[in-house]
């Protein structure tokens, strides 16, 4: 069976949010965030290992408060972050072992990832393949110009928006972030730099659930979520 490893990008300071604590560490329900997410995949048996990637200095508050305090024993080290997340990401590439076949990566503060959503990312990467999360979306999409004018509607049955988490063969995902630095490229996520090597990328469905909290709004709306599960 194929070693699965999460990478779990959580370096950000979250800026938006307008706290002084850093989002993925502020409390939803009765735990941290981040809490919600890693247990996700520790509790998910198509997950060996799991390397969160923090900011240096929110290391040891991580791992007491969070890893050892909830017992998620699948992390076995910590990786620091970089400047952006697509560094923190290559970063945590860099500490994946010589046997880890698939690579999951998934954003620290999406708390409700579910175990089929990993399962079905996992299954596609196993066969070879690539797999990223998403839904349809729900609004008009319009593209406007620098003055505010519409230029065009776009096909909205053709658009999905995309989410975590994504997961390739790990030597894929491994030359696709070689290759976006060489060349010194940076995308949007991770499934982004992949397709540009010319690998195809399939969309599964997610969940709208399945949300990135960034704002205020976003804890409000996560807590709404969490009472109904």
């Amino acid at each position: 069976m194929s070693r699965v490893t999460a990478l779990i990008p959580a370096a950000g300071a979250g800026r938006r949010m307008g706290k002084a604590v850093a989002k993925q560490f502020l409390p939803l329900g009765d735990r941290p965030l981040l809490a919600h997410t890693l247990l996700a995949f520790q509790r998910s048996s198509d997950v060996d290992e799991i390397i969160p990637i923090l900011a240096e200095d929110e290391m040891e508050h991580c791992l007491r408060d969070v890893i050892e305090a909830f017992r998620i024993t699948k992390v076995r080290t910590l990786v620091a972050g970089g400047k952006e997340r697509q560094d923190s990401v290559f970063n945590g590439i860099q500490k994946l072992e010589k046997d880890a076949e698939v690579v999951l990566v998934h954003d620290g503060v999406r708390p409700f990832v579910t175990g089929g959503m990993i399962r079905e990312c996992v299954e596609i990467a196993r066969h070879g393949g690539c797999a990223a999360v998403g839904v349809p979306l729900k609004d008009t999409i319009k593209e406007v110009d620098g003055h505010g004018m519409v230029v065009t509607t776009l096909d909205r049955s053709r658009l999905w928006a995309i989410q975590t988490p994504q997961a390739f063969p790990a030597a894929v995902l491994r030359d696709a972030y070689g290759q976006a630095y060489r060349n010194r490229l940076s995308g949007t996520d991770d499934a982004m730099l992949v397709e540009r090597t010319g690998t195809p990328v399939k969309v599964i469905m997610g969940s709208y659930e399945n949300i990135k909290i960034t704002t205020p709004e976003d804890m409000v709306l996560a807590e709404e979520i969490l009472k109904g599960r």
